[in-house]
């Protein structure tokens, strides 16, 4: 049964009626953060050692603007989309009043600002676009998208380029990472799984496990890129790392360019729909400048990341128990003698 309110959005949406619109997606969003803390629903998370009450009332807080960003979802998702950029902009901006404006998090088949870097360049959405998490994430997002932002944003605070290196560029002709939206909400986005396929792969005997080295910042970083899987930092040869991760020692595996890897990569980074390719791409970059042994990522040295890539090798392996989405790699740097493996498979 379609209600009143129902009714009213889809006439004010035929009639290109955009600022009513976000005027009701406020209104709504808004009702339902002072609704849900109204109502004392618990936060979210263990709050276990947290005694400051504005500590608790924070997370509280935090709780319910999510809470309120899954209920106006679908409204924020067309606006992103179909609204000119103007007004789409205008989702994440905190001049309505409290509880009004979508924050990164804010998703339906995807985040909000990923939706709207996907339908709009960044010199249409740069005036526009206030909060500096947003405007960061759909920079990036625009940069993987093909556009060169190297001399038309402000630096990215990390310093990951503001231009697809040579390699991404390869990897992204050969799957793209960020969705493709639809109207009426839903995306679409091919699984980029790794191996794909056993094509160019052999049968083959790993050698002994690596011997593993914990602690290795490249491996924290590696893990917080794909949570879903196990990593390991080993000293050795590639096949050594996956040999730490393999069902045994028997495989189907092969060598790879890391260009090829890149796109299974960044989409591992997307752990769910409140995450977008962005995140993925910076998740991968902090990995690879830990590689180098730079102490932070916006220390280290680009050409020593370009460096690292350009002599990496990178072993891919099959695994019989694998389930829709699966990853199975393992990175080696000739140069220092280390190696890092993922490794893992879930359903999506």
């Amino acid at each position: 049964m379609i209600t009143y309110e129902e009714h009213r959005l889809r006439s004010l949406v035929d009639e290109g009626r955009w600022i009513e619109l976000l005027g009701a997606y406020r209104q709504a969003r808004a009702a339902a953060v002072a609704l849900d803390l109204a109502d004392g629903r618990p936060a979210d998370g263990d709050l276990t050692g947290r005694d400051p009450a504005d500590r608790r009332g924070t997370v509280a807080a935090e709780a319910a603007q999510g809470r309120a960003g899954i209920a106006t979802a679908a409204l924020g998702h067309l606006i992103a989309y179909a609204a000119p950029p103007e007004v789409a902009a205008r989702l994440f901006d905190a001049d309505g009043g409290p509880g009004t404006a979508a924050g990164v998090a804010d998703h339906d088949a995807g985040p909000l600002w990923e939706v709207l870097a996907t339908r709009h360049t960044w010199r249409r959405l740069a005036p526009l676009l206030g909060p500096p998490p947003v405007r960061r994430l759909v920079a990036q997002t625009r940069v993987l998208l093909g556009e060169d932002l190297s001399r038309g944003a402000e630096p990215d605070p990390e310093g990951v380029p503001l231009l697809l290196e040579p390699w991404e560029s390869v990897g992204r002709a050969e799957g793209m990472p960020v969705r493709e939206y639809l109207r009426q909400g839903g995306s679409r986005s091919a699984l980029l799984t790794l191996p794909a396929s056993r094509e160019g792969l052999a049968r083959m005997e790993l050698p002994e496990p690596g011997t593993r080295l914990p602690g290795q910042p490249a491996t924290r970083a590696l893990a917080e890129l794909a949570g879903w899987a196990r990593t390991v930092c080993v000293r050795g040869p590639a096949a050594g790392a996956a040999a730490q991760l393999a069902p045994g020692p028997l495989v189907t595996g092969g060598y790879l360019p890391f260009a090829l890897a890149w796109p299974a990569l960044v989409q591992a980074g997307i752990a769910d729909r409140a995450h977008g390719a962005a995140h993925g791409r910076l998740a991968l970059w902090r990995v690879l400048t830990a590689m180098t042994g730079a102490q932070r990522p916006e220390s280290a040295d680009r050409a020593e990341v370009r460096a690292l890539v350009a002599r990496m090798r990178c072993f891919t392996w099959d695994d019989p128990a694998d389930r829709l989405r699966h990853l199975h790699l393992a990175l080696e740097d000739p140069a220092t003698g280390l190696s890092w493996a993922v490794s893992g498979s879930e359903e999506v």
